[in-house]
């Protein structure tokens, strides 16, 4: 088959996949099944080899990253459980002052806070946000909005352990503690130049609180509980909703019907609710660095795996904790003892149950988005593309960014998009001597260009941070892709260096 029959079909695959999630509403799995079947048989791999690439595809992310993916979920889930974000939040303000909030947040949400789902953790820390934005300022529900939506969105695609960096690294092959390392000196820039750059802009009149903010929304007179039950309930209906759900899994463990996990009285609990009173009364303190130190050991020991790595140093116990699995089952085992002294056996384990439940969408989104990158190989557009890029690394940093964002202005799914670029580019990478790690960054920044009305994210900031739709569509679409832009300038001159 000829080179320009492979480019076609290629094209068309993906187009039909774009096609049955906006236009028919079909599931992005099985969207992508349907993708990588039509291109397998369209490249002449016939039937038996077109399933055979599909399932080894599948089987070959899971082995990388299958793992790594639930254990982060159960330990996002159980932190969840014990109130540890609500806390950190209170804890940064009470450190950093009303003013350097939106940074200070910002980058908490974006780094250590990312083993939670992204509907969760805003869920969370939302009602909290809103009740500070007028501490900021005139500008607080501006900047507080944006500061979320850019960390949160960056944080998924960025950040290990947010979900879609773990199927990144595991679609490119990226070593875990390498992704890790790169997307935390690529995230802590990106999230304080682009609040900056927006902070700039909502001074120079971008922001018009009148016509940009919800006033509804933003009842002092409510208490944090009640919003965040009412969150809980909006974003289990908002994550059902589009394709968008399928940016951090299905649904959110919800806060409702139980105490506010810090130790802080909860609203009345109906009769029939008695277990979770008496459960919520064995409730017990812990400090805040003490909950979050099994996640930090965790991603401690996989750095240092790295670094040995790297620098070609023997040291088998420390190699051995610092595989990824083995690494993140020590924080697993760590936050889950931590939430049985606070919270009780019984919270726990319906944390976990909750966690198993999130995280089945995920990965099987990961694994399908493997069998389209080894459709892509085997039908052979990765030599094709290595010929083509072989004079430049910079060029394909910058196409699979734009694939990447042209695939979320029309699917609006960040982890999606981000796995459906990377796994079309992922065969050129050994051609063409770019490091693997460069382009999973760049497919991520590509996926946070212009979220918008088909995202779940776009609606639940919308919502609950008390914002007219006009108001979302500048501190959530444009402030996320001022990051996206951000970003990929930070990414060109990093493809240059190494």
């Amino acid at each position: 088959m000829s080179d320009m029959a492979i480019l076609i079909n290629t094209a068309v695959a993906v187009l039909a996949t774009v096609v049955l999630i906006v236009r028919f509403k079909v599931n992005p799995v099985i969207s992508l099944v349907i993708g990588s079947v039509y291109l397998g048989l369209s490249a002449g791999l016939g039937v038996t080899k077109t399933v055979e690439t599909i399932t080894g595809g599948f089987g070959e992310i899971m082995v990388e990253v299958g793992l790594l993916i639930a254990f982060g979920v159960l330990m996002g889930s159980i932190l969840n459980e014990t109130g540890a974000i609500r806390r950190l939040v209170e804890h940064l303000l009470q450190t950093f002052g009303p003013k350097r909030l939106p940074y200070t947040m910002g980058l908490a949400l974006g780094t250590a806070l990312q083993s939670i789902f992204l509907d969760v953790l805003l869920v969370i820390s939302a009602p909290l946000a809103r009740k500070l934005a007028p501490r900021i300022g005139k500008l607080g529900t501006a900047r507080m909005a944006t500061a979320m939506a850019i960390a949160l969105e960056c944080g998924i695609v960025f950040m290990v352990p947010g979900v879609a960096a773990l199927a990144l690294a595991g679609l490119l092959s990226v070593p875990l503690g390498k992704m890790m390392i790169f997307g935390l000196i690529l995230i802590v820039p990106t999230i304080i130049i682009s609040i900056a750059i927006m902070t700039f802009l909502f001074r120079r009149g971008f922001w018009n609180e009148e016509k940009d903010e919800d006033h509804i929304y933003l009842d002092e007179d409510d208490d944090d509980t009640s919003a965040a039950g009412t969150a809980t309930i909006a974003a289990g209906t908002e994550t059902g909703a589009g394709s968008g759900s399928t940016d951090n899994g299905t649904g959110t463990t919800g806060a409702t019907g139980r105490s506010n996990g810090d130790g802080s009285a909860a609203e009345p609990v109906p009769a029939g609710a008695s277990v979770a009173v008496a459960e919520s009364d064995k409730e017990r303190e812990a400090p805040l660095l003490v909950l979050f130190a099994p996640l930090l050991v965790s991603l401690l020991l996989i750095g240092a795996g790295a670094i040995l790595e790297i620098l070609k140093i023997e040291m088998a116990w420390l190699q051995l904790l610092g595989e990824p699995v083995i690494a993140l089952l020590i924080g697993l085992i760590g936050t889950g003892i931590m939430g049985r002294y606070t919270v009780g056996q019984k919270r726990v384990e319906t944390a976990i149950a909750t966690g198993f439940k999130e995280s089945g969408q995920i990965l099987i989104l990961t694994g399908v988005g493997g069998s389209l990158a080894a459709t892509v190989g085997a039908a052979g557009l990765g030599d094709i593309l290595g010929g083509f890029f072989s004079a430049s690394t910079v060029a394909p940093l910058l196409v699979v960014w734009g694939i990447a964002a042209l695939l979320h202005i029309a699917v609006g799914s960040v982890t999606l998009s981000a796995i459906t670029a990377a796994g079309l580019l992922a065969p050129i990478a050994p051609a063409i001597g770019i490091d693997p790690v460069l382009i999973a960054l760049a497919a991520g920044a590509g996926s946070l260009f212009m979220v918008h009305v088909t995202s779940n994210t776009f609606w639940l900031l919308q919502s609950l941070l008390g914002q007219s739709v006009r108001g979302a569509l500048k501190s959530v679409t444009v402030g996320v892709s001022v990051a996206s832009v951000v970003a990929i300038l930070l990414i060109l001159p990093m493809s240059l260096l190494f």
